[in-house]
């Protein structure tokens, strides 16, 4: 999936979601900032979050969605972390980024990502920061 040079990932995970038949919703949550309802094909996100956040959500959420999750057990949170992480970090991107700055904090501004889903992807591909 490949922004490239671009600042942003092509990934759209409101346009994902919209493919998959998926409803999203923000409202208040009381615990955690998404939360996937399989049975009505429904993603709650977390009213109000930073644009950064709601889309890295929703690309969470939309893993489980896409991945089959019922439950939110351990394991299924890895596995969409993963999801997510390889639909909205272009590799080539991150590593022009990681020449440019040691900083994950300021890779993860510049692709539009939270910080959580670079270490992610970080961990997924264990990239050198000498490539």
């Amino acid at each position: 999936m490949g922004g490239g040079s671009s600042t942003l990932n092509d990934y759209d995970p409101y346009a994902h979601a919209e493919m998959l038949g998926i409803r999203v919703i923000h409202r208040r949550l009381t615990t955690g900032t998404g939360l996937w309802v399989p049975d009505h094909r429904v993603i709650f996100v977390q009213d109000r979050l930073r644009r950064v956040h709601d889309r890295s959500t929703l690309a969470h959420e939309i893993g489980h969605a896409a991945l089959g999750h019922r439950d939110d057990r351990p394991k299924h949170e890895v596995q969409a972390d993963r999801f997510a992480a390889e639909r909205m970090i272009d590799r080539e991107r991150l590593v022009d980024l990681m020449q440019w700055s040691p900083d994950p904090s300021r890779w993860a501004t510049e692709m539009d990502v939270s910080t959580k889903l670079i270490r992610v992807y970080w961990n997924l591909h264990r990239l050198d920061l000498s490539a």
